[in-house]
């Protein structure tokens, strides 16, 4: 989004759904975006999904008006869950760009800075960053390796870094998608929907704080398994990279394998074996559905090195 010399910066909104359950956490989340250092106008949007908006508002109450800065909370008026409130965040913002924080996340300072020149270098419509994953007391940086993200690179691997709490994005270019079963994999599905349209930007350095520990949907087994059930059915090339298919298949084992369903872990197992031989999750959901170790346990593991399943 390059801008002719002299006219100001973007205005950016920042949409931070909230089941109002973390209210130390999004008072952080909120606080860290106002401090943007960024010559623009920054409005944050908080959106209550499932809680009272009035008692998230009173809770944000002590927040300091800013200049250039503002903050909204409204109710989620779309589907129940974290689609529809991301998508009630961007039809209440009327700025040129939007942003999504969760709120157990931080932003780091520069973040905002980093990627609006990121857009107006490449002319790219969506921008995502490294981040740093923090699970109890470890802090543990993942990037991308690159500062172009193609629709190729997501299908081939996850790329826990595009994460949501980085993107930025032209408004009016994108919606979630709220079909996502329990809102699972819509950050992914619409990453792969801008990277189709033209390659992400990505500042291939660590500018957001993912919070692990906290996160609602870890242990949800069954929606995991739909919402890769979802994505499947929604991008047929995930199938047809062996890599990318192996990584689906193997874990669909290991969620089926979390809720003790043997023979569906050892199906899905086979394919991820049959698709890429060397497919580490497919053993792992093995040994958890022999009940060598527990899904809990391998999560735990993981996380501990800024990692997932």
């Amino acid at each position: 989004m390059t801008r002719p010399a002299g006219e100001a910066a973007p205005s950016v909104g920042v949409v931070i759904p909230t089941r109002g359950d973390r209210p130390g956490h999004l008072g952080v989340a909120v606080r860290a975006a106002l401090a943007q250092e960024h010559p623009g106008r920054i409005s944050v949007v908080v959106v209550a999904d499932g809680t009272p908006h009035e008692t998230v508002a009173d809770r944000l109450a002590g927040v300091p008006a800013q200049a250039g800065r503002d903050v909204r909370v409204l109710p989620n008026c779309l589907t129940p869950g974290l689609p529809g409130a991301r998508n009630t965040g961007i039809a209440a913002s009327d700025t040129d760009l939007v942003a999504f924080c969760d709120d157990d996340d931080q932003w780091l300072p520069g973040k905002i800075a980093a990627q609006v020149a990121a857009l107006a270098e490449t002319g790219a419509e969506f921008a995502s960053c490294g981040i740093e994953v923090e699970h109890g007391r470890r802090l543990v940086p993942r990037l991308a390796g690159a500062t172009t993200v193609t629709e190729a690179d997501l299908l081939r691997s996850r790329m826990v870094m595009v994460h949501s709490s980085t993107f930025l994005f032209r408004r009016g270019t994108l919606w979630v998608d709220e079909s996502a079963p329990g809102g699972q994999n819509e950050d992914w599905d619409l990453a792969l929907r801008a990277a189709r349209r033209h390659p992400l930007a990505n500042v291939d350095r660590p500018l957001v704080r993912v919070r692990w520990g906290s996160s609602h949907y870890a242990a949800r087994w069954g929606e995991r398994i739909a919402g890769l059930e979802w994505m499947l059915a929604r991008h047929a090339g995930l199938s047809a990279d062996p890599r990318g298919a192996a990584r689906v298949y193997g874990q669909l084992a290991f969620h089926h394998a979390a809720l003790g369903h043997r023979r569906e872990a050892g199906r899905w197992a086979l394919r991820a074996f049959a698709a890429r031989r060397s497919e580490p999750r497919a053993p792992i959901a093995l040994a958890v559905a022999a009940g060598l170790i527990p899904a809990a346990r391998v999560l735990a593991l993981l996380h501990d090195r800024g990692h997932g399943i």
